[in-house]
């Protein structure tokens, strides 16, 4: 009877044992799942459109730029955009005064040494809010907070940012014609839309 008991007690060690090794690898499965769902459900988006407007002042008239083309990737993941990348070539920018202003501007922004603006985020939040980055103009990069406004619809996110600065701030000198200056605020409005 000794025996018996004690073959039963080694049977059921084994099948015991046999029991936690298979929910051990059930239990791994589970998190491998987990993990893949996660990375499944990111989402990579690019920009399908980009408007960008560059509004200044002058003692003479207001002056504006002009872009319609650029760069935008992102990754959705929940509520947010994660490893934001914006990035324009500062010849993109035209103006509605023609090539004389476009050419100051190009000076001023010193594209022929710095071609691109970019702007650069760890995340932004869908809705309104603020999106910390790092902006570089002019070669210059400063750590920026910008208004933000993030609707999705569909499976299409419209960003709007619209920044007030100073030229100054990025060590440009306000671009003038005959002796006449613009002004050193400006504001910049940029419009994506990524899908």
């Amino acid at each position: 009877m000794y025996i018996c008991i004690r073959k039963m007690n080694r049977n059921n060690n084994n099948l015991i044992l046999e029991i936690m090794r298979n929910f051990r690898t059930f239990k791994i499965a589970l998190v491998a799942l987990g993990l893949i769902g996660g990375l499944a459900s990111a989402q990579s988006i690019a920009a399908k459109t980009v408007k960008v407007t560059v509004e200044g002042t002058s003692p003479m008239h207001d002056w504006n730029m002009n872009a319609s083309s650029g760069s935008f990737s992102g990754t959705v993941s929940g509520n947010s955009i994660n490893n934001v990348k914006f990035t324009m070539p500062a010849k993109n920018l035209k103006s509605t005064k023609g090539k004389i202003m476009d050419n100051k501007a190009y000076a001023t922004l010193k594209a022929d040494k710095n071609a691109n603006i970019s702007f650069t985020a760890t995340s932004v939040n869908i809705g309104k809010g603020n999106m910390a980055g790092r902006l570089t103009i002019a070669g210059v990069t400063k750590n920026v907070s910008i208004p933000v406004n993030v609707v999705k619809s569909g499976a299409a996110y419209t960003i709007t940012a619209v920044e007030k600065m100073k030229l100054s701030d990025y060590g440009m000198e306000r671009p003038g014609f005959m002796g006449v200056k613009t002004g050193d605020a400006i504001t910049v409005t940029v419009n994506v839309v990524a899908q």
